[in-house]
């Protein structure tokens, strides 16, 4: 019986066992509930708040600007910038890139990190002052811009409290013997040149990735989660020849400097093809050292050669001669009476360079001796409208859609002259109009080419990674401006400018060993401020095509304000330096004797 009730008695407090540990459980998680919301909320925020989500860009690097040849013109490079964390800023135990563990001050870790970025303006003491400045904060620069093998000093010091960040920065390998071309990129991105006018084929677009940092600024390891990949910029594929180009911006440079010239341009181009394979100005800028105060005036840094407008003089005759022999008014051995001035019946008057009695010239030796007032005779037997036509057709008074270059100048007078009586006889010997070098330049393109102009260009098009093109090339467009006779007799006259017995006005020149040239000079006045006439200063250019008998490069230089001689003939050592070393580069091979008709009659 007694055994029955103690089962019994069991069997009943087994339920209120059973009852107190859950109860003791509840309470226990009640407890720990109170005390992770009450009490240890504070520590818990701040433990949350110290580990956030950080969304970073992941730049798009910009794309290369290459020569024909691959050469690397401009191009994106790492570059690194060297942080740290002030309020981790300490002494700590480590190596310090050396073999022996020891403890590090802070003062020896700083003296380290200047030794190894060794990159200006980042020393101990400015380091120092940056890490005070804010001692709770979480970010202050140390350096910044530092190389491949900078940053990979700096990271071998493993300093726990430094951190990196990655940037990009452009680099232009040729410096000023291409920046008049490349231009440069600046703070507020593309500034002048290449750069910003295909800066659509070269941007690079960003994307961007997320990941989780902790308090003390360290990306957790597997958190990075890449949101949008970022896409490289295309490559922009040039027609310029690095080397040529390189010694293009030489030659001008030396010879600018020898005659006290203000400015200078030098172009090489291919007779056939348009393409431009050295366009050199002097002075000219280096993209990797713009002042700030010249970033903001793109126009001022590009190039000369295709964004100044000058008035040619000389070079144009061979447009007028060209547009008379088309035209049927005049042959090679047309023949004129040349005094060396001329008046007109509104009062103005012309003359040649030099005095001289009246002389018997055919329209060969007018080209050969360059006069003004024997141009002027055989041109008047076009009409106006005829020779301005023939003046459009080279490439004049336009802008050519093959060349999108910023700061082209443009000609409000485009679809017929303006201009009074006397401005339509000095524009026979190109006065009183403008034009650019690289226009000038393709001029003899069109007469080297057999009378077909094909648009002077720089840039072959716009290629992605695979070396494909993916944007339209350079629109150019080949159109026959004269016929092959007509051009042919205009190359073949010009050969007597070099000629002693045409006493042609590059006749002292030293010629070159083997080879002809067909080549014109300009004497060109520059005119006042104000429309006031004529100063005394000049720009005086010769334009070449080589070799004569099968013209096949444009060379042609130009310089601003000669102090030494207001003369062409000031030119020519320039010219026949560059053209020697354009004959020798490509390997043209000699040629026959020159062609010429008689220059006198």
């Amino acid at each position: 019986m007694a055994e029955r009730r103690t089962a019994t008695a069991r069997r009943r407090r087994r339920p209120t066992i059973a009852l107190i540990v859950v109860f003791a459980l509840v309470a226990a998680f009640v407890g720990r509930l109170v005390d992770v919301q009450l009490v240890e909320a504070r520590g818990l925020d701040a433990q949350a708040a110290s580990t956030q989500q950080v969304t970073e860009t992941l730049p798009g690097l910009r794309g290369a600007i290459v020569a024909r040849d691959g050469t690397v013109l401009a191009a994106s490079v790492p570059r690194y910038d060297v942080t740290a964390a002030p309020v981790h800023v300490a002494a700590f135990t480590g190596t310090l890139g050396g073999t022996r563990t020891k403890r590090i001050s802070v003062a020896t870790a700083l003296a380290a990190i200047a030794h190894a970025a060794d990159v200006p303006g980042a020393t101990a003491a400015t380091m120092r002052a940056a890490v005070r400045a804010d001692p709770s904060s979480q970010f202050a620069y140390l350096a910044k811009g530092l190389t491949v093998a900078e940053h990979e000093a700096v990271s071998k010091l493993d300093v726990p409290w430094v951190y990196s960040i990655e940037q990009t920065q452009r680099s232009y390998p040729d410096g000023a013997a291409v920046g008049n071309l490349t231009g440069f990129v600046g703070t507020d991105g593309a500034q002048a040149g290449l750069e910003l006018a295909d800066d659509t084929c070269l941007a690079g677009h960003s994307g961007s990735e997320t990941y989780d940092r902790s308090g003390s600024g360290v990306a957790l390891p597997g958190t990075t989660r890449v949101v949008r990949a970022a896409r490289d910029g295309d490559t922009l594929r040039t027609t310029i020849d690095a080397d040529m180009q390189y010694q293009a911006e030489q030659d001008i440079a030396t010879a600018g400097t020898t005659m006290g010239a203000q400015s200078a341009t030098a172009i090489v181009m291919d007779a056939h093809t348009g393409a431009v394979r050295a366009l050199a100005d002097w002075p000219t800028v280096d993209p990797d050292d713009v002042t700030p105060t010249a970033e903001h005036d793109p126009a001022a840094l590009g190039s000369q050669a295709l964004t100044a407008a000058y008035e040619p003089g000389s070079t144009i005759k061979a447009v007028t001669a060209a547009a008379l022999l088309q035209e049927g008014a005049a042959t090679p051995t047309s023949a004129v009476s040349v005094p060396d001035t001329r008046t007109f019946p509104w009062g103005g008057t012309i003359g040649d360079a030099e005095a001289h009695p009246t002389e018997p010239l055919t329209l060969t030796g007018v080209l050969a001796q360059s006069s003004n007032v024997g141009i002027t005779l055989l041109g008047q037997r076009l009409s106006e409208q005829t020779r301005y036509r023939y003046l459009e057709a080279f490439g004049l008074f336009q802008q050519d859609p093959a060349l999108t270059f910023p700061g082209q100048p443009s000609w409000p007078q485009q679809q017929s002259p303006t201009w009074d009586a006397q401005t339509d006889v000095n524009s026979m010997f190109g006065q009183g109009i403008t034009a650019t070098a690289l226009q000038v330049a393709g001029v003899y393109q069109t007469l080297a080419n057999g009378g077909v102009r094909v648009s002077p260009h720089i840039v072959e098009g716009c290629a992605d990674a695979s070396g494909r093109i993916v944007s339209d090339e350079p629109h150019v467009t080949s159109t026959r401006v004269v016929s092959a006779t007509t051009a042919k007799e205009v190359v073949d006259m010009l050969q007597s400018t070099t000629d002693p017995a045409a006493d042609g006005t590059l006749s002292n020149m030293q010629p070159i060993p083997g080879y002809t040239l067909s080549l014109k000079t300009g004497t060109a006045q520059i005119a006042l401020s104000g429309g006031r006439g004529y100063g005394p200063d000049t720009i005086v250019s010769v334009e070449g095509m080589v070799p004569a008998a099968d013209p096949r490069w444009i060379v042609a230089v130009a310089f601003t304000k000669p102090q030494t001689s207001k003369l062409s003939s000031v030119a020519a050592p320039a010219f026949r330096a560059l053209t020697s070393q354009v004959l020798e580069r490509y390997r043209v091979p000699p040629g026959p004797g020159a062609t010429t008709y008689p220059t006198r009659w």
